[in-house]
């Protein structure tokens, strides 16, 4: 596996900004994380903790309201920060791909699957139209969509909603991207056909040598799919690192929290924990930690000043005062 980051973010913050500037929603505040070709990220948090934005941020595909006001967005390298629209379309199906939590959503009614399928190839490659769906075709075999000389004619009702997914998927891997980002792709899909589709993206991965980031609410799916997993609260990043480490040893409240939640197969009858108290609005976050409400071990100094990220082992970090002891927060790192 290549050791140099295929995707680096560095202190990226986006915003969503009220017409006059008089509200400012930091739905992604001060996010810095890297993945290497081949790896999977997973990033897991609350509806509203700002994942989608960062995925939307990571794309450049941002609503009008919102902005990308600091940081830096690091693709092989090259910061697509200062990137202009039109250089951006150049880059977005052919670097980078996305993976919708709706294929309804991505799939327009008015085309056939075979043209849509087909556009990145002659937006991107000059393909012809016969061409591009003739490379549909093997497109849609490749994520077992059956009978895909008869799919690629049809159009996006005529297909179940797992079928539509693959679909997606196809389009998404039809440039060859290096990036492949999946919004919560398995939402609507049951456990049977949800497992087959997970599987699909480990080959796709694994053939392709993708570098995937999984957004999903679901931490099974991260411990089955996942080598690195960030935990996002309040639009920032509380916690990072391997997956295994981070299940067996959670340093922060939060992340342990969610773990408390999931259902275990035990003999013994076990209440599930709930995390108490919502997520604070994004417009207005208190001073100091915004889990700071929330959380049973909170302190003075919780609520008064915001922890930096620190270093809690090689490989992992995390945004708490309860590691301070242990930690070494990451700005201080090699000064002496």
């Amino acid at each position: 596996m290549d050791e140099s980051p295929l995707l680096e973010l560095r202190n990226l913050s986006t915003h969503y900004i009220s017409q006059g500037g008089s509200r400012v929603v930091r739905a992604v505040d001060d996010v810095s994380l890297s993945l290497r070709a081949g790896e999977t990220l997973g990033i897991v948090g609350e509806s509203g903790s700002g994942k989608s934005t960062l995925a939307l941020s990571m794309m450049r595909v941002l609503p009008p309201a919102a902005r990308i006001t600091n940081g830096q967005l690091l693709l092989n390298g090259e910061d697509l920060v200062p990137k202009s629209d039109d250089e951006m379309r150049h880059i977005r199906g052919k670097q980078i791909a996305m993976i919708l939590q709706d294929p309804m959503a991505s799939l327009n009614p008015l085309f056939t699957i075979g043209d849509q399928v087909g556009e990145p190839l002659r937006l991107h490659e000059g393909a012809s139209r016969r061409s591009a769906w003739e490379r549909a075709i093997g497109l849609l075999k490749a994520v077992r969509i059956p009978s895909p000389e008869t799919r690629v004619k049809q159009y996006p009702h005529e297909m179940s909603g797992g079928m539509r997914q693959r679909i997606v998927g196809a389009i998404g891997i039809s440039c060859e991207p290096r990036l492949l980002i999946a919004d919560e792709p398995t939402t609507s899909l049951d456990l049977t056909i949800q497992a087959q589709y997970l599987k699909l993206l480990r080959d796709l991965q694994a053939e392709h040598n993708l570098g995937l980031i999984f957004i999903t609410h679901n931490l099974g799916i991260v411990a089955r799919m996942c080598d690195q997993l960030a935990v996002m609260y309040a639009g920032r990043i509380v916690e990072t690192g391997p997956v295994s480490d981070v299940f067996n040893r959670p340093a922060h409240p939060y992340t342990a929290a969610l773990l408390r939640s999931i259902p275990r197969m035990t003999q013994a009858r076990e209440r599930l924990t709930a995390i108490e108290g919502q997520p604070p609005d994004p417009s207005t976050l208190p001073p100091g930690c915004a889990f700071a409400g929330r959380c049973p071990s909170a302190f003075d100094r919780c609520r008064r000043e915001a922890p930096p990220v620190m270093d809690v082992a090689p490989g992992r970090n995390a945004r708490c005062w309860l590691v301070e002891d242990q930690a070494v927060p990451v700005a201080t790192r090699g000064a002496a």
